[in-house]
């Protein structure tokens, strides 16, 4: 940025015009747009001793720089008491020198008022900064990267006062990019809901016909959702009745009430499983961590009774019991059904049950970046093909003859 404006203003100069016309200054130079009788008709106040701006030299050709380009040099105004009334480069290179140099060297030119000109701001850049700015920007990157990176060290380091394990990172099949989930393992961990979770947690937001085509075929669908009876009504005379289930039937609920649900788990209230992977942090890692997790206080841990000691879990202590183990269940198509393949198909199921358009997602992502790669250069192509003449206009004098 120059000097500060040490020009006086003009009869008629707003201050605003004034702040916005300094903008254009550069060096230790400063450029005043004034206003004339007629209104604003011209450019006057021009520093003899400015320099042109590197857009505006690109345009002038090579302008030798006036005795103002040293950053080190005296205010202007020092200079032209002394008595130096020769135009400057830029008004020299844009023809406004001639008439009435006055005031020690001040040159107005006046432009009639029907006159066309354009006048292209100088654009700020990093590289036109001062050395001052230019430190304490990049200190002020570097504290933002610096304290990043230690929000992100804290944020993964081991709580060791609380003794709580956080889970690990495991490498799901359907984390890439590219990867869709398993629906056979979808399969094999709705079968084990339904076996053995339905019994204390509810699914409030899943439908059977959202099992169709994704797990199940639709006459399997609906032969699971004939199993269910369902509370219908009122018939005829008012009275609400029992009927199957069908595929636009919810899941059931295991308790009619949050009340009995409390009641039935020593005061603690199994939580709904359809959106458990994501209110997890850590997602499906916590889910089987916690799942498989289960094993003994250490010396000097004591858990009340009605307890277990599960060290992924807040606190350490879970009042619902180890829910699966080794060959609680046979899975349909002959999957060996270890505690860890259990957990495995019962996070995968959840993660679906959370997000049920996990695949659709991410194959609409890829259609994006393959018509993104034909559709961006032809929009890049658009937009310099029209702002690239807008961009580079010049100033232009052309004075009514």
């Amino acid at each position: 940025m120059g000097q500060p404006c040490r020009l006086p203003q003009p009869p008629g100069h707003s201050v605003a015009l004034h702040q916005a016309a300094r903008g254009l200054s550069t060096g230790c130079c400063t450029q005043c747009l004034g206003c004339g009788e007629g209104g604003l008709d011209s450019l006057a106040w021009l520093c003899p001793l400015a320099r042109p701006v590197r857009s505006e030299q690109k345009a002038l050709g090579a302008v030798t720089r006036g005795p103002c380009s040293s950053r080190a040099a005296a205010p202007c105004a020092a200079r032209l008491s002394m008595g130096d009334s020769q135009p400057g480069p830029l008004a020299a290179s844009w023809g406004l020198a001639g008439e009435g140099a006055r005031g020690g060297g001040w040159a107005r030119h006046r432009v009639p008022a029907t006159s066309a000109f354009v006048l292209q701001a100088n654009m700020s850049s990093f590289s036109g900064l001062s050395r001052g700015r230019k430190v304490a920007l990049s200190a002020l990157g570097l504290l933002a990267a610096s304290g990043a990176g230690i929000a992100l060290a804290l944020h993964r380091a081991v709580n060791a006062t609380e003794m709580e394990l956080h889970p690990p990172s495991y490498p799901w099949s359907h984390s890439g990019f590219l990867s869709a989930l398993d629906h056979s393992s979808i399969r094999r961990g709705y079968q084990v809901y339904r076996q053995g979770g339905s019994a204390c947690h509810s699914l409030e937001y899943l439908a059977f016909r959202h099992l169709v085509g994704v797990s199940h075929t639709e006459d399997e669908a609906k032969a699971l959702a004939s199993e269910v009876e369902v509370q219908d009504g009122p018939n005829d005379e008012g009275e609400m009745f029992m009927r199957p289930g069908k595929l636009s039937d919810y899941f059931p609920k295991p308790y009619p009430n949050p009340q009995a649900a409390r009641a039935a788990n020593n005061g603690a209230m199994p939580p709904d499983f359809s959106y458990i992977v994501l209110a997890r942090h850590g997602g499906e890692d916590y889910i089987f961590s916690l799942l498989t997790g289960y094993c003994d206080p250490p010396a000097g841990v004591s858990v009340r009774e009605g307890l277990y000691y599960n060290p992924y879990f807040p606190g350490q202590a879970i009042s619902m019991a180890p829910p699966i183990y080794n060959e609680i269940l046979e899975f349909d198509d002959g999957t060996p059904a270890t505690m860890s393949q259990i957990a495995k198909d019962v996070c995968t199921f959840l993660k679906w049950a959370g997000e049920p358009e996990h695949d659709q997602r991410k194959q609409m992502g890829i259609k994006m970046l393959l018509i993104s790669g034909f559709l961006i250069p032809i929009v890049y192509f658009m937009k310099r093909h029209k702002w690239a003449v807008l961009k580079s206009r010049k100033l232009v004098y052309r004075p009514r003859k």
